[in-house]
């Protein structure tokens, strides 16, 4: 039999290859979406040919049921993403991230439905995984205020020694450093806690940093890589924060939409958190010089501010031993062999720079120092 697949956020960058990958291998899918501006612009989202489409916010509980009539299953992708901005939109992340998760759950009550996967995020980590001198497991590492202040950008161990980051496993402890990563963290345990009590499969899935052809190249506050591709199709260079050390871990979009179809058909990641992650780690400017080299413009290197952003962490990349485990995945796009296609899309694509725009907001704020 035939499954149907709810995806809300379905028209999103992640959104329209899921629905893709589940179409290819055989699901019905209907889609969810509010088609925000700031993700989709002006331009008419087109579904592909078979997909039913409910236009709605995640929060409107009547078309949320409509939605969930005859379904199976449910990838809940709608959310509001973005670190920087949730430090000063609160009430419109917790509201879309948050409240839109409850009313979804809400409206699965009572409705055959027999797994729902989420989309979580790395940034409920906080710092990564680190190892003292002693190869000491450190799970809760922050860096301190006054020494950021002081463009010391690592973190140090407890006794002020220095640290080496190590791939950050699903047993690390959650620290939240930004609304945004409160708000996923939220999102991941209402699921599992609703999945457990209504005996729902339940996954939730912690994506590191998603590229690929289709990110919203004019939204500022969207994935590093968008951002970076829209300053140099600009003839700008990109702007990092820090000191562009920074690490972590790219996963091209294709493998991301495979790592949710797995998450609705492998018996035993029900009530799991795993990482979809490459399982690489970059250095922030490294990986900006890479993608200006890729666009042929190998002059346009990175800006380093110098400066730091609130909310944000210093090292974080992923341990998919989990993943490779419960799901079998394995990542099959490297960085280094998808930077040419994505450069070939931006360019077709045309991009809208707002990274200027986006470091005012928050400077306005305080929320750069």
């Amino acid at each position: 039999m035939v499954q149907k697949v709810l995806v809300t956020g379905g028209c999103g960058f992640i959104g329209r290859y899921v629905t893709q990958e589940l179409l290819s291998n055989g699901y019905q899918v209907r889609i969810l979406d509010a088609l925000i501006e700031q993700v989709h612009g002006d331009a008419a989202q087109a579904t592909p040919e078979g997909v039913e489409f409910i236009h709605a916010d995640v929060c409107n509980k009547p078309k949320v049921e409509e939605a969930l009539d005859g379904v199976d299953m449910v990838v809940h992708l709608a959310a509001e993403v973005g670190v920087g901005q949730s430090m000063y939109e609160i009430a419109r992340y917790v509201g879309a991230n948050d409240l839109g998760t409850a009313v979804l759950l809400e409206a699965m009550i009572g409705k055959p439905i027999k797994r729902i996967v989420v989309a979580s995020s790395m940034s409920v980590y906080g710092e990564g995984l680190y190892r003292d001198r002693d190869g000491n497991r450190l799970g809760q590492v922050r860096r301190k205020a006054s020494r950021i202040k002081a463009g010391h950008w690592e973190p140090l161990g407890p006794g002020g020694e220095a640290l080496v980051p190590e791939p950050t496993d699903e047993e690390k402890p959650v620290d939240l450093a930004s609304i945004y990563a409160l708000t996923k963290y939220q999102q991941e345990k209402a699921v599992l806690i609703f999945g457990e009590a209504y005996g729902i499969d339940a996954v939730a899935l912690r994506l590191f940093n998603v590229f690929g052809p289709g990110q919203a190249l004019s939204n500022p506050y969207t994935g590093v890589l968008a951002n970076f591709a829209a300053r140099i199709a600009n003839n700008e260079r990109p702007m990092i924060f820090e000191d562009g050390q920074q690490r972590r871990d790219f996963v091209h979009v294709r493998d991301v939409a495979r790592g949710f179809r797995l998450a609705l058909e492998k018996a035993n990641a029900a009530g799991h958190v795993i990482n979809i992650g490459s399982g690489q780690s970059y250095s922030v400017a490294q990986v900006a010089s890479l993608l200006a080299d890729a666009m042929g413009s190998p002059e346009l290197g990175p800006e380093i501010l110098n400066k730091a952003r609130s909310g944000d962490i210093r090292n974080c990349f992923a341990d998919i031993s989990k993943a490779h485990e419960l799901l079998g995945f394995e990542p099959q796009y490297r960085l280094e062999d998808m930077l040419g296609e994505l450069a070939d899309w931006v360019r077709s694509a045309g991009a809208v720079d707002r990274g200027a725009e986006m470091r005012a907001e928050l400077e306005q704020r305080g929320l750069v120092s």
